[in-house]
């Protein structure tokens, strides 16, 4: 069944990772996919290397933090 990758900047709190784990999940059920079918990855990434517009996150979006 489905298998969800989510990129995220490193550094997103634990309760924020359960939050999306668990929303996903919810979304998935509502389309007739069974609970325990369904797995979410989170992959977390350094902003330094994670690119937007040509520049590094860190550097362009440096005023910018995942949520905690």
């Amino acid at each position: 069944m489905p298998v969800v990758h989510v990129n995220f900047w490193t550094g997103v709190g634990q309760a924020q990772v359960k939050k999306m784990i668990r929303g996903i999940t919810d979304v998935m059920m509502d389309i007739g996919v069974p609970e325990q079918a369904v797995e979410v990855i989170i992959h977390e990434i350094p902003k330094t290397h994670w690119g937007v517009g040509g520049e590094p996150a860190s550097e362009k979006l440096k005023d910018v933090s995942p949520p905690k």
